[in-house]
């Protein structure tokens, strides 16, 4: 992935962008720990690794993990909001997924976010690397949901932010309870899409739901 150059103050100040590096959370990835731990799981459920299919399945798991728990580091770049845009900017079905922490399967969804301007704007697509940077780690749906939009509310300073999150999660889908089709929806509104009615209203209307 191809982030955006991180500018100076001189250039940031020239042309009304503000840059802020979102870094990768700091972690030390051992591939070969890994490996051999999953092959030792592999092997205590019964699974035997010693056919051509199998053999190097563990690795495979190990690399597979270490990257659904890799956020990408980006950029989140703003601008002044010149022209004064005052309405609700919503991008919704933003692809998601992650991994639940409790049983490490995985969910997907889409999230909608959406905010009320301030005093500076974002780029669209650093609404979904938001949802990617928080969705690649073991997860919440609910902790995932505040964290999106608390970062927003930080980093813009808004008159709102919304967030809305559709999942499917394949620990109830797949196991336990097997409710295959169910998908849990959780929200996070701060601001004045918390507080004011309408706007809340306006939210849910175009994100199609209705609580």
């Amino acid at each position: 992935m191809t982030s955006q150059p991180v500018l100076t103050d001189r250039e940031a100040a020239a042309t009304n962008v503000r840059p802020l590096h979102v870094p990768a959370p700091a972690s030390q990835v051992d591939l070969a720990a890994a490996e051999h731990a999953a092959a030792d799981l592999l092997h205590a459920l019964g699974i035997s690794t010693d056919t051509e299919s199998l053999r190097g399945t563990p690795g495979r798991m190990a690399r597979a993990y270490a990257e659904l728990f890799t956020p990408p580091a980006f950029d989140l770049t703003t601008f002044d909001n010149d022209e004064g845009y005052d309405e609700l900017v919503l991008a919704r079905d933003i692809p998601l997924r992650s991994v639940c922490e409790h049983h490490l399967l995985p969910f997907v969804g889409v999230a909608h976010v959406g905010y009320l301007p301030g005093a500076r704007i974002v780029g669209l697509s650093k609404l979904a690397r938001v949802v990617t940077h928080f969705a690649s780690r073991p997860q919440v749906q609910e902790r995932l949901t505040k964290q999106i939009a608390a970062l927003l509310q930080a980093e813009l300073a808004p008159k709102g932010v919304g967030v809305v999150i559709e999942a499917e999660h394949t620990c109830m889908t797949l196991r336990g309870v097997r409710a295959a089709g169910s998908s849990t929806v959780t929200s996070t509104l701060l601001g004045t899409l918390r507080d004011d009615a309408r706007s809340r209203q306006e939210f849910f209307a175009l994100t199609e739901h209705r609580v």
